[in-house]
């Protein structure tokens, strides 16, 4: 009863330190079950944005003049040097919102309308953000045919069709509630202005130099040490990041019981890691309890002749206890990047067969001898016995493979194709 009164005062402490989670930031309208909540706490902690009366009023739209000075924020250039004079005659000098709107236009980053203005309290539409982002970042090869698997394609204009390629190939991107909808033509809301800058935040190192002023500095370079066969073990760790190389090893587990015979191509698959990730000099890089999102690609059922099934599957994403989100492409760190059962179970399958098949064959040669001779019931055991055994074998060796079967908390190792960045 101690033990219980004990753990029930726990419990009730542990819920009045933790809840609500934004009682730091005095946020009245956005609770912990809100769908932005872990960025809209990240960007009002930081004040890129800010309250009104406590209110961060998520679903409000956002003004073109407050989400270029958040943006300023994020990009470390809101306090830049103002020299030349501001072009826009909407804009009065002395407004509050001038100052952002002058340093966004000396460095080039968000450009007026045709007509000379500004338009600063217009609310900005969710293509023209995504224009802002992809105008800012660098230029490198993308896949242009990502935007058609969403279901509202048709509805980005000609001219962002290339601008949604690459924010959605950078995953600086925000399409909540439906996750297969882009809806460019509507409002941008506070909310999801928050998503966007905290993923840009977590993304620096894309952004072109001359539009932010921070300057990143690789501090040294760390080791991973999961296994001696993975084709690389470094670590780079700059002021503003750190980067797992690309053909690093993590060792990770199944967060339920997985049956290949029960998916199909496109399932989620989750998996934990229970220990933190450190480095060998001591760099926490992925903190215990952290999820890892995977999809599978495609199972191949078992074939004759004991081939087992084989499950491939990628991990796209990590999402720390915290909220923070990693973007990271990994497979299994198998041959053929596939998840199948071991020659150990393959091994037991076939001893059962020869097992059985060795009961069978001395039953039957038992049987055969008695009926005409008792006496001869030793021979027809001797006969029968080695004849089962071989007939069991050779069916366990023609029989169909086995399904693939991982338990939870079953160890899997999974390489990194590309490196993974992780925001500090």
């Amino acid at each position: 009863m101690k033990k219980l009164l004990a753990g029930l005062l726990v419990a009730g402490m542990l819920s009045i330190t933790t809840a609500p989670v934004f009682a730091y930031a005095g946020i009245n309208d956005v609770d912990a079950s809100y769908w932005a909540q872990t960025e809209i706490a990240s960007v009002v902690g930081k004040s890129v944005m800010f309250l009104n009366a406590g209110n961060f009023n998520p679903e409000e739209k956002i003004s073109r003049v407050d989400f270029v000075t958040a943006l300023l924020k994020v990009l470390g250039s809101d306090q830049a040097k103002i020299t030349k004079k501001i072009s826009f005659r909407d804009v009065a000098k002395s407004g509050a919102e001038h100052d952002a709107i002058a340093r966004s236009q000396q460095i080039g980053l968000v450009y007026g309308y045709p007509d000379g203005t500004f338009k600063p309290q217009g609310n900005i539409l969710r293509d023209e953000a995504q224009s802002v982002i992809s105008h800012i970042t660098i230029d490198q090869p993308v896949n242009n045919n990502i935007v058609s698997k969403y279901s509202d394609a048709k509805l980005i204009p000609s001219w962002a069709k290339k601008i949604y390629a690459k924010t959605l190939s950078y995953g600086i991107y925000v399409n909540h509630p439906n996750e297969n909808e882009l809806r460019p033509t509507e409002y941008l809301t506070r909310a999801e202005a928050a998503v966007l800058l905290y993923r840009l935040s977590q993304k620096l190192h894309l952004v072109k130099s001359q539009y932010k002023n921070v300057t990143e500095t690789v501090l040294g370079t760390e080791h991973l040490n999961v296994t001696k066969k993975a084709p690389c073990d470094e670590v780079t760790i700059t002021n503003l990041r750190n980067i797992i190389k690309e053909g690093n090893v993590l060792e990770i587990e199944f967060t339920e019981k997985f049956k290949s015979k029960l998916h199909a191509a496109g399932d989620t698959v989750t998996f934990t890691n229970p220990e933190d990730i450190v480095t060998e000099e001591g760099t926490l890089l992925i903190p215990a309890g952290s999820t890892f999102y995977g999809t599978v690609l495609d199972i191949k059922d078992p074939q004759w002749f004991n081939k087992n099934a084989r499950v491939y599957a990628q991990i796209t994403r990590v999402v720390t206890p915290s909220g923070q989100t990693i973007d990271m492409n990994a497979k299994p760190f198998y041959k053929d990047y596939a998840l199948k059962e071991g020659p150990w179970m393959t091994a037991g399958k076939v001893a059962l067969y020869t097992v059985g098949g060795t009961a069978v064959g001395t039953g039957a040669g038992v049987g055969f001898a008695f009926i005409p001779k008792p006496e001869k019931i030793g021979t027809g055991i001797a006969i029968g016995t080695p004849v089962g055994a071989a007939v069991g074998l050779i069916t366990g060796l023609v029989t169909p493979g086995l399904n693939y079967v991982a338990h939870e908390g079953e160890e899997i190792k999974v390489i990194l194709l590309d490196d993974a960045s992780i925001a500090k």
